[in-house]
């Protein structure tokens, strides 16, 4: 696992400097705690920091390929990489490491630009080919490793992260318009924008190839839906979904340093923690986080299954003494992401990495087994739109309005009140009722008329929409999950789990997320995942026999934090200071006199504006740190 960045000059420009390339990386230095290498070569320039995982000794990059011509700098883990280096060998290739970096290099010597088609795993890299004076950028197939670039008359610039391409000196510091009005939206900056005007994401499953001066990109894989060759029957089903988890978590045990798993209670970590114990000569290193909120903490569910499966479990209790935290959240962030569970995230990465090198954590299992709540909100909302107009659109609303929020995490008031809420958007955005924090009418009154100026009317939804059209050919759950996917997992989810885990050193692992599996779970019929109300119905039946009951019968509860409670105590400084009346007025992006009535209704408790709050505060927290 790595750290990499690059930086490009325009033809004709002075040479790539060596400080230079070395301030870029120093900066990824939390990614790749063990290691620096660099390579040079006239206006080229690549480099790493490295968390020694797979061949300690022999794996210093950057790799090149037998005649120095081709370089490459690699973040990641290729799981095949044996096999892989098995069939190049027999074509001729000779390898001077151990490692599955070298792999790539002669994977492209191979078949250029396919190569990413022959490699399972997690990845992001770049290849600087020497003898076509290319450089080939490329991200996997779902998005686990992430990849920025930025491009200007006078460089192109690339990194794992934001702050990589800050340091190179070409980037002129703005806020993206249309990218913060995303983010308040949606609590993330989807892509391929970023808060940084200019500098971009490459997308999942994309290629760019700079040539020239000249970047161009290309999708080399998409999720489709699949139909299979012939009709199987649910048991059959079962065990294909059975053996291909299983294989995938026993290729992401190859590791050559210490090795656990998160583990939260739910089916996803439980599942991933059974199949671990049944492969490992030693028991499986678990480790979870819990609240003093008992709405919040689920630390009995995961005691549960440690105890079953026989694990060296490991807990934290987190403490709402998290002023401190907040600070060094917002800068290994990079730019605002408002989902609270960073918190948790963070700490159970920091517990985790006093024991292991490597986690495997349950992340993909919602998205490709329906596992979320407003699946069921849209089955539900089928019966709900046959009620009079009047009553949905009038009586329900304000009958439900008066009715105060609940302190705890979910609960009926809760979940009715967001519910309710989410029927009132148009029916294209229903599908995110659960994920639409700031809707255009509270727009209207957030945003100060400068920055609506600004936005030149763009859309914030298109994008969103345009991905359940792109499946629309399909049934309305996987219409629902391909667009979870290719925003929300990816955007939100997975950047998460990479910040939080990179920002202690610790590689996280993502079996779910292996593409044969996501490609099975695609061709699943959308019955055997969300049956009834039973959510991840074909899961559920592949490991009944295999985990606990209460583990298979519990509701999905969310890897959260008590926000809402503690912006009125512990955060409400911190939340008076950065959301003050003057500074909103001297940022401009927002009316302050309508945030301060947010806070007012927050703090009095006639209404739960966590969302926005702290949305808010996160970006306010960045602006200050990097603009």
């Amino acid at each position: 696992m790595c750290g990499i960045a690059g930086l490009v000059n325009a033809d004709g420009a002075m040479p790539v400097r060596a400080e230079t390339l070395k301030g870029m990386c120093d900066v990824l230095a939390h990614r790749g705690p063990d290691d620096e290498g660099f390579f040079i070569e006239g206006n080229v320039g690549i480099g790493m920091r490295r968390l020694s995982i797979i061949d300690l000794h022999t794996g210093h990059q950057p790799i090149a390929n037998e005649d120095g011509r081709i370089r490459i700098v690699f973040n990641g883990e290729i799981y095949n990489f044996n096999e892989l280096r098995r069939e190049l060998e027999q074509k001729g290739h000779e390898f001077s490491t151990n490692s599955d970096t070298e792999a790539i290099v002669h994977a492209y010597e191979e078949y250029g630009d396919d190569c990413v088609h022959h490699l399972n795993g997690m990845f992001s890299f770049a290849i600087w080919d020497g003898r076509t004076r290319k450089l080939l950028l490329a991200r996997d197939r779902l998005g686990i490793k992430p990849l920025y670039y930025y491009q200007n008359a006078r460089a192109f610039v690339f990194g794992s992260e934001i702050k990589s391409i800050l340091e190179s000196g070409q980037v002129s510091k703005e806020v993206d318009p249309q990218a913060l009005d995303l983010y308040l939206a949606f609590e993330y900056v989807p892509s391929p924008h970023s808060m940084f005007k200019g500098i971009k994401k490459l997308p999942p499953g994309h290629l760019l190839v700079l040539r020239d001066g000249q970047a161009s990109i290309s999708q080399y894989w998409e999720l489709a839906r699949q139909q299979p060759d012939s009709p199987q029957s649910a048991a059959e089903l079962c065990d294909r979904l059975y053996d291909l988890l299983k294989d995938s978590v026993r290729m992401r045990l190859i590791s050559d340093m210490p090795l656990g798993a998160f583990l939260s209670g739910g089916i996803d970590s439980s599942a991933i923690v059974c199949m671990m114990s049944e492969m490992m000569d030693r028991p499986v290193k678990t480790f979870s986080i819990g609240f003093d909120d008992p709405s919040y903490n689920e630390l009995g569910y995961a005691r549960e299954v440690a105890q079953h499966f026989g694990t060296d479990h490991h807990e934290l209790v987190i403490k709402p003494d998290v002023v401190d935290l907040v600070q060094g959240l917002a800068t290994y962030l990079d730019e605002p992401l408002a989902d609270v569970s960073v918190f948790p995230t963070y700490l159970v990465s920091k517990l985790a990495r006093e024991h292991v090198t490597v986690v495997l954590s349950g992340d993909g299992g919602d998205e490709l087994f329906a596992g979320y709540d407003w699946y069921l909100a849209s089955k539900m909302d089928s019966y709900y739109r046959r009620l009079p107009g009047v009553l949905r659109n009038r009586l329900i609303p304000a009958l439900v309005g008066k009715i105060p929020p609940s302190s705890q995490k979910k609960g009926v008031v809760n979940k009715v009140k967001r519910f309710v809420d989410g029927a009132m958007l148009p029916e294209s955005l229903m599908h995110f009722r659960w994920n639409i924090y700031a809707t255009a009418e509270m727009k209207e009154d957030l945003l100060s008329p400068e920055f609506k100026t600004s936005l030149n009317g763009a859309n914030t939804y298109d994008k969103f929409v345009s991905y359940l059209e792109t499946a629309a050919g399909s049934d309305p759950l996987w219409q629902q999950q391909f667009a979870d996917i290719k925003t929300f997992m990816v955007d939100d989810i997975l950047v998460k789990v990479d910040r939080m885990s990179m920002a202690n050193s610790l590689e996280a692992r993502v079996p779910f997320l292996d593409h044969r599996l996501v490609e099975f779970a695609a061709g699943v019929p959308s019955d055997l995942k969300l049956r009834g109300m039973t959510t991840k119905y074909l899961l559920k039946k592949a490991m009944e026999s295999k985990l606990p009951s209460s583990v298979i019968n519990r509701r999905k509860e969310g890897f959260s934090i008590p926000m809402k409670n503690w912006l009125k105590e512990e955060l409400r400084p911190m939340m008076g200071d950065y959301l003050s009346e003057s500074r909103l007025k001297d940022g401009g992006f927002f009316n302050p006199r309508y945030v301060q009535r947010l806070m007012r209704e927050h703090l009095e408790g006639s209404a739960n504006h966590a969302h926005q709050l702290w949305s808010l505060m996160m970006f306010e927290i960045w602006k200050e740190k990097y603009i």
